[in-house]
């Protein structure tokens, strides 16, 4: 059977799994298509869904993606089949830091763990190609990380902290020119110097 986009859309938002809001990947999208990106790496599969999109941009792209969460993994597993595209995506059931790769990368794309966002771009951004470009999801973080109220969650608090933390090392990172986005929950994208 195959699927269409809207039905993972739809059961992201029924089973509360957080995926790219609409105008995001739409973004990300646009962006891989008009810069010819064909290898990707994503941190954080979720369900399949940003790495199904990406591969139907092109016919010769091709996505590394890696997913902790067994559950999460299994039902992309199932979701990359259903848009027969195995062949295009290598998906991983592990952490993100015991990840070995070979391959360089046009881009890669960050949307796991927030509070590891700068580990996962120290450990991750060596494997960019030159002019190569790191997308990160979630920097407004519902708007979150702009505020200056009182946020009640400890558990949040310290995500937001962390996630101003990334912004304020990315704005800092000379070996990256980094623009900031206000579209979706609020994206970077950083572009490896020549």
């Amino acid at each position: 059977m195959d699927l269409k986009i809207e039905e993972l859309e739809m059961y992201a938002k029924e089973n509360h799994i957080p995926i790219m809001l609409k105008d995001g990947i739409t973004f990300m999208l646009t962006y891989i298509k008009e810069n010819q990106v064909k290898n990707i790496l994503e941190i954080g599969s979720a369900i399949g869904y940003s790495a199904i999109c990406m591969c139907l941009v092109d016919k010769d792209i091709h996505v590394t993606t890696v997913e902790r969460d067994e559950k999460r993994y299994q039902e992309a597993v199932k979701n990359i089949r259903k848009f027969h595209l195995e062949d295009r995506i290598s998906i991983c059931n592990q952490d993100a830091f015991t990840l070995e790769l070979q391959d360089t990368f046009d881009l890669l794309f960050i949307d796991a763990a927030k509070s590891q966002y700068i580990k996962f771009f120290e450990k991750f951004t060596p494997f960019l190609k030159k002019g190569g470009v790191v997308f990160s999801d979630n920097l407004n973080f519902h708007g979150l990380t702009h505020t200056t109220e009182r946020i009640e969650s400890r558990n949040v608090r310290g995500l937001v902290r962390k996630l101003n933390d990334y912004i304020s090392f990315l704005k800092q990172n000379t070996m990256f020119d980094t623009k900031f986005y206000d579209i979706g929950d609020g994206i970077s994208v950083s572009i490896k110097r020549e």
